[in-house]
């Protein structure tokens, strides 16, 4: 095999199993990527080696029985929000600087359970808080993918911009993310990768560092839409440590992969064309509506008429949230401490070398909307907004349509410093936050280039614990508009 980097996790899978190679051979070449990468790309923030050497050969026993587990021997990249036992997990934060936790989350121990092996903890924004992976303690990702002719360093996208970007430059057959506005969709638009936002509930939250409660949700990055669907049975399940985790059967997503869209009915809303989308992004959305509609789908104009209150909204709840679960980093009992005079004096000082200015920003934002005279005015009359948006799907799903398609983002990837409003900033999870705020599944495919040559996504939104549809969906974009890679500047 030239670059067992190269294939598909499905198709390292298969070629584990008829022992074309071993798993000590493919994680080994992953981790020879990294070291060859890492440096340009920062998308790793710590790499285990050994333990990916160790996990590899177990596997490698395994597929010589042919006692083999769902993901044996596959190379995963893990994002630094995912507790892992033993193992950096500090949520790319200064504030939880040293933190190593003596146990595992949910979703780890399930795809190691599964076999999965792990080459280490993947940059992320701290905290998750953030739209370009420019926020983490540990520096800034690059994207893989630059404008044609250009050498200028692009943004990956956030939160999951690590993620994105080790999927993206063959660093990893698959990766852990999690989404709370955008933050798994957002960024495989951008970098040309496939991601999956699971419905609220179908992946356990419990040892996942906690941003906002209730939008929270974790999720695959991969190449395609068949290893999205590989990983996601694996990453999900109902856990009786989370009580927002869903007792449900977890489908084979597999299974459905291939399966089309004939027959289906995909829906258009109207509110997402927004003022001043660029002809690109309508084009690309015209294109997607030509797909599905080639592949037997009937097309459907919609209406979701909250849509231009979600962003507004979002930035009340998520804010909110994250500040009360930023209370606990505190300098006592884990993470970073900074003397003090006195007790309150080392919180203070403590809190403020921790955390980064765009932590800052939202916890003080989360403050003031949940303040005495401030609550109803803000928090409140946000989740009431929250419903609507809500009742905005339900309203749509009752009426018989089975998947919404729409861009994924207003834009290509951007450069480093070029968006320094935060305003703006917020603006590129525009298409995406609604997803969250309605608990809803959603995906996000490549679906052309722009002209300068960087890759575009579209995004599918589904019923509840339907994303069997979206990989349905999902799988006749990527047929009709085919894989992009970068091409390799980085090693």
């Amino acid at each position: 095999m030239s670059d067992l980097t190269h294939l598909t996790l499905a198709e390292a899978r298969d070629g584990l199993k008829r022992k074309d190679f071993k798993a000590r051979e493919l994680a080994d070449a992953y981790l020879a990527a990294i070291e060859a990468a890492n440096s340009s790309l920062n998308a790793y923030i710590t790499v285990t080696a050994d333990k990916a050497q160790s996990m590899a050969q177990a596997s490698d026993k395994r597929l010589q029985t042919g006692d083999t587990r769902p993901l044996e021997g596959i190379p995963l990249g893990i994002k630094d929000l995912f507790c892992t036992k033993g193992v950096h997990s500090q949520a790319a934060s200064h504030v939880l600087d040293g933190f190593k936790p003596d146990y595992e989350s949910t979703v780890t121990a399930n795809l190691w359970a599964d076999g999965a092996v792990m080459l280490g903890k993947l940059n992320m924004d701290e905290f998750a808080m953030g739209s370009s992976n420019e926020t983490s303690y540990y520096g800034p990702v690059t994207n893989p993918w630059r404008r044609a002719g250009s050498n200028q360093s692009l943004v990956p996208g956030g939160s999951s911009g690590g993620s994105a970007s080790a999927v993206a430059g063959f660093l990893c057959a698959g990766a852990t993310a999690t989404d709370t506005g955008g933050s798994i969709r957002q960024p495989a638009g951008l970098t040309g990768t496939v991601g999956t936002k699971p419905t609220y509930g179908r992946c356990s939250r419990w040892g996942i560092v906690a941003f906002a409660s209730s939008l929270d949700q974790a999720g695959p990055l991969a190449r395609t839409v068949r290893d999205n669907a590989i990983l996601l049975r694996s990453m999900a399940s109902v856990d009786e440590l989370d009580t927002t985790s869903v007792d449900k059967p977890v489908p084979d997503y597999e299974a459905v992969v291939g399966e089309g869209v004939k027959g289906l009915k995909i829906g258009i809303p109207k509110e997402y064309r927004m003022d001043g989308m660029a002809d690109e992004i309508e084009a690309l959305w015209q294109r997607g509506i030509e797909w599905m509609r080639d592949a037997g789908a009937e097309i459907v104009d919609i209406s979701l008429p909250h849509t231009k209150y979600a962003l507004p909204a979002y930035y009340i709840v998520a804010p909110a949230e994250a500040s009360s679960n930023l209370a606990r980093y505190d300098g006592v009992r884990y993470g970073l401490r900074v003397p003090g005079d006195d007790i309150i004096d080392m919180y203070e000082k403590s809190r403020s070398a921790g955390f980064g200015a765009e932590v800052k920003r939202r916890v003080l934002i989360g403050t003031y909307v949940l303040s005495s005279g401030y609550y109803d005015a803000y928090y409140l009359r946000a989740q009431k907004v929250r419903t609507l948006i809500k009742r905005d799907f339900e309203t749509v799903f009752a009426e018989g349509v089975d998947a919404i398609l729409t861009p994924t983002t207003p834009n290509a990837a951007f450069a480093p410093g070029e968006i320094t409003d935060p305003v703006a900033m917020y603006l590129n999870d525009i298409f995406t936050v609604t997803v969250n705020m309605a608990g809803l599944p959603g995906i996000s495919v490549p679906a052309g280039l722009d002209a300068a040559g960087l890759p575009l996504g579209l995004q599918l939104i589904g019923r509840p614990f339907d994303e069997e549809t979206l990989f349905r969906a999902g799988q006749v974009i990527e047929d009709a508009a085919g894989r992009f890679e970068p091409e390799n500047w980085w090693a």
